[in-house]
């Protein structure tokens, strides 16, 4: 990148809000979730990260300011401007070792590089190369399964996990937590020279007896008698959160769906879905009772509930 300033057109004298206020315009119209067809805008996207990430360094943005990093953040070479870079006929520079009016070659050194090494006399090198030495090296990132019960997931319980080092942390899930969610944990990784690396933590949410996810939603199907069907009442319900209490409209069938709100998983966007009831109705067996009165009631003419099927 040559100059993070043109990348989020700002002046070199801007501001720090001015440039925090450009990079957020441009953020927003460049993100990779906006342009998945567009890896142009993914590409500009990454390159106005990196300035918006060098501008706000104050010690960096000065660097740059001086000539001492290009923008990249690498150091510019030494022998690209200043009595190195004008020429001599074509010759370019070329000290004087003998003492001659061209001066000491270590004093032009010690002001390029911060000193010699070394005493007094003629002898004393300089130390350091002419680059920067890389940054310690930082310790590799270490993986870690987690299984989270189903409705830990939904109420976003926290949830322990030990680490390699005999370590517990405890987790705070985020919401729209769902199979494959990943978390990281900086520092919690493999030590290393420089800094130690991270924790990857993948979330496999458990399966649940009786409960099914749909999106953000939850559904149960939940067995009725005969009696609660027809005549309808309030029935206990079990949610994430513990049993509520439902009512069944009367003359409810098998199939007919009810919701309660905000038992289901708690949404990215924010609040929770729902848990969808559907009602599933359980007869006894060898009731001779019900039996009985079945034949008689199905003597009466009720119509065909299979007709809107062409059956």
């Amino acid at each position: 990148m040559a100059d993070p300033y043109a990348a989020l057109g700002v002046s070199r004298g801007a501001s720090a809000d001015e440039i925090k206020k450009a990079y957020r315009t441009l953020a927003k119209q460049l993100h990779p979730d906006r342009n998945k067809d567009n890896p142009a805008a993914t590409e500009r996207f990454g390159k106005v990260t990196q300035a918006y990430d060098l501008l706000t360094d104050k010690d960096k943005r000065a660097r740059f300011d001086r000539g001492e990093i290009d923008g990249d953040g690498n150091p510019t070479s030494p022998f690209g401007a200043g009595p190195f870079g004008q020429g001599n006929g074509g010759g370019g520079f070329r000290p004087d070792f003998g003492g001659g009016s061209d001066g000491d070659i270590g004093d032009i050194f010690e002001g390029l590089f911060g000193g010699r090494t070394g005493g007094g006399g003629g002898g004393g090198g300089f130390s350091g190369g002419f680059g920067r030495r890389p940054p310690p090296a930082k310790g590799a990132n270490a993986a870690y399964r987690l299984a989270v019960p189903f409705a830990d997931a939904a109420t976003l319980a926290p949830q322990r996990i030990t680490l390699g080092d005999g370590k517990t942390i405890d987790l705070k899930l985020p919401a729209g937590v769902e199979n494959g969610t990943q978390m990281r944990l900086a520092g919690k990784g493999q030590p290393g020279a420089g800094s130690a690396g991270d924790a990857i933590v993948t979330i496999e949410v458990q399966p649940h007896r009786f409960f099914t996810r749909d999106g953000d939603d939850i559904r149960l199907d939940l067995p009725v008698s005969l009696a609660e069907a027809v005549l309808g009442g309030p029935v206990r319900v079990p949610t994430p959160d513990g049993a509520v209490m439902l009512t069944v409209p009367k003359g409810s069938t098998s199939g007919k769906t009810l919701r309660i709100k905000g038992r289901g998983f708690h949404k990215k966007t924010g609040g929770r879905g729902d848990e969808l009831v559907t009602l599933m109705i359980d007869l006894p067996a060898d009731d001779a009772a019900l039996a009985a009165f079945v034949e008689e009631w199905e003597g009466r003419d009720k119509g065909d509930p299979r007709a809107r099927l062409g059956v």
